[in-house]
C-alpha cells in the first residue's frame, strides 16, 4: 500500500519541456495551421482535454520559436499567472512559455501522470514564487514530490478516474446536441421563416400538419422588412422581464449557489460551474432555476445560459425571465443569438468596461409570433434544456466523487478494488 510506494520528484519520472512564442512582428509566423496554446487556454479547459485554442502559428513560426508540436495526450501544466491548471492535449499542438509539457520517462503511465499532478497540486503551490504573478520553473519539478506506485497500479488508478472523466465529457458533448438543435430551429422558424416561406411557395413544410397549420402562407411588410402575415413587430420587453430581486449579502445563506461572470462559458447555455455565497460582500440578484442569465459586462463575450439551480448572481449579470412560460424558448433563442449580442454590444456604455442594461435589452425589436407558435417552440426545446440541466447535476456528482477518490488513490490510502465499487455505483 502507500508505505510501499516511493515518493519521488516529478523530474525523476517526467521531463519538463517549456514552450515558446514566435515574433509578433512577423506576420508570416501567425494565422497558420499549427494550434498554439497559452496558459489561458489550458485554464479554460472544461474537462480533461485541451482541444480549442484561440491562436495558431505557421510552420515557419514554429521554426523561429522554442515552441514544439507535441502529440495528443501530452500532459501540460500552466507555469505563470494561473499556475497549476493541468490538462492533456486533445490533439497535437504547440504552446507558449506560460506552459510546461511533461513527457513521461520509462515506467510511467501517461494518464497516471495527469492524475498524479492533479492529486498533488497543493504540494506544487507551496513551491511557487513571484509577487505579481505566481510562477514555477523546471526546478519546481525537482522538489514536487509524488507517490509512484507500480505500473499496473498506475494504469488501474488512471482507468478508474478516467472512467469518471469520460462520463463527464460525454455528458458535456451530449448537451451540445439539444442546444445546437434549439439554435437551428429558432433560426428556421423565427429568422428565416422557413415554414412560412415553404407554404408561400406552394411547398409543404417539413412539419407535422397540426404544427404547420400554425404558420401563415404569406408575408407582409413591416419596419423590420417582410414578416409572416399576422405576426407583429414588438420588443423583447413585450415577452420578457428582468425580475430585479436584489438581495444584501448578510441575508444570503453561505451555501447558496453563486454565479459570477467567470463561471459562465462563452457561447454555451449550459452553466455547469458555480460557487457558493460564503464571503460575498456586495448586493446580488436572486435567480430561479430555469431563468436565463445574460452577462451584461463586455457582452461581446456572449455569456448566456439557463440557471440550473436557484441562487444568486453578480449584478453584472441580467436575470431574464419570460412573462409567461410559453415564451421561454423564444426568449432564450433571442437573447442567445449572435444578432442580439451584437446589438447589446453596440449599445454598451463605457470604454474600458462596456456594459449593456436591461433597459437597452428590452428595446430590442423582433417579429413576435402568435402565442401558439411560441408555445409549440417551447414544447420542442424545453425537454432538451431539461436534459442539459440533468446532465450538469449528474456531472457535478461524478466530479465530486472523482475529486474525493483522487487524493486517496494517488496516496494509496484507498484500494483500487474499493474505488471500482464506488465508480460502478455512480455510473450505473
Amino acid at each position: 500500500m502507500a508505505d510501499e510506494w516511493p515518493t519521488v520528484p516529478v523530474s525523476q519520472f517526467a521531463t519538463a519541456v517549456i514552450g515558446g512564442t514566435p515574433s509578433r512582428n512577423v506576420a508570416d509566423y501567425w494565422h497558420g495551421d499549427v494550434p498554439w496554446a497559452t496558459a489561458k487556454d489550458v485554464a479554460a479547459v472544461p474537462g480533461r482535454y485541451l482541444e480549442h485554442v484561440e491562436e495558431r502559428i505557421t510552420q515557419e513560426g514554429l521554426k523561429h520559436s522554442a515552441a514544439k508540436v507535441l502529440p495528443k495526450g501530452t500532459v501540460v501544466i500552466t507555469a505563470r499567472g494561473t499556475v497549476g491548471a493541468v490538462a492533456q492535449l486533445g490533439r497535437a499542438m504547440a504552446f507558449n512559455q506560460t506552459c510546461y509539457a511533461l513527457l513521461p520517462k520509462g515506467g510511467l503511465d501517461n494518464d497516471f501522470l495527469f492524475y498524479a499532478l492533479k492529486g498533488t497540486i497543493a504540494e506544487m503551490r507551496a513551491l511557487t514564487y513571484g509577487t505579481v504573478f505566481e510562477t514555477i520553473t523546471t526546478k519546481t519539478f525537482d522538489h514536487w514530490l509524488v507517490p509512484l506506485p507500480p505500473l499496473p497500479e498506475q494504469r488501474a488508478i488512471a482507468h478508474i478516474l478516467g472512467t469518471l472523466d469520460d462520463k463527464i465529457e460525454l455528458n458535456r458533448r451530449m448537451s451540445q446536441t439539444p442546444e445546437a438543435m434549439a439554435r437551428a430551429l429558432f433560426k428556421s422558424w423565427f429568422v428565416d421563416f422557413d415554414p412560412v416561406r415553404a407554404k408561400a411557395e406552394g411547398r409543404a413544410p417539413n412539419l407535422p400538419k397540426p404544427l404547420a397549420d400554425l404558420f401563415p402562407d404569406s408575408f407582409e411588410d413591416s419596419e423590420l422588412g417582410d414578416i409572416p402575415k399576422g405576426w407583429v413587430v414588438g420588443t423583447l420587453g413585450d415577452v420578457a422581464e428582468h425580475p430585479r430581486r436584489g438581495v444584501q449579502p448578510n441575508s444570503i445563506e453561505p451555501d447558496t449557489p453563486y454565479i459570477a461572470l467567470e463561471h459562465m462559458p462563452k457561447r454555451c447555455i449550459a452553466l455547469s460551474n458555480w460557487g457558493v455565497a460564503d464571503g460575498l460582500e456586495s448586493n446580488k440578484f436572486e435567480f430561479r432555476k430555469g431563468e436565463i442569465l445574460f452577462g451584461k459586462l463586455r457582452p461581446y463575450f456572449h455569456k448566456v445560459g439557463v440557471a440550473p439551480v436557484d441562487g444568486v448572481c453578480s449584478t453584472d449579470i441580467v436575470v431574464v425571465a419570460p412573462r409567461i412560460p410559453h415564451w421561454f424558448a423564444f426568449v432564450l433563442g433571442v437573447v442567445s443569438s449572435d444578432e442580439f449580442v451584437e446589438y447589446t454590444n453596440a449599445g454598451s456604455t463605457g470604454t474600458k468596461m462596456p456594459r449593456t442594461s436591461w433597459a437597452e435589452m428590452a428595446r430590442y425589436n423582433i417579429a413576435l409570433p402568435p402565442k401558439a407558435v411560441a408555445q409549440a417552440f417551447t414544447e420542442r426545446v424545453r425537454p432538451g434544456v431539461d436534459r442539459i440541466i440533468a446532465a450538469i447535476h449528474e456531472s457535478r456528482t461524478l466530479a465530486a466523487l472523482r475529486d474525493a477518490l483522487l487524493p486517496r488513490l494517488i496516496s494509496g490510502e484507498l484500494r483500487v478494488k474499493d474505488a471500482e465499487r464506488f465508480v460502478a455505483e455512480a455510473t450505473a
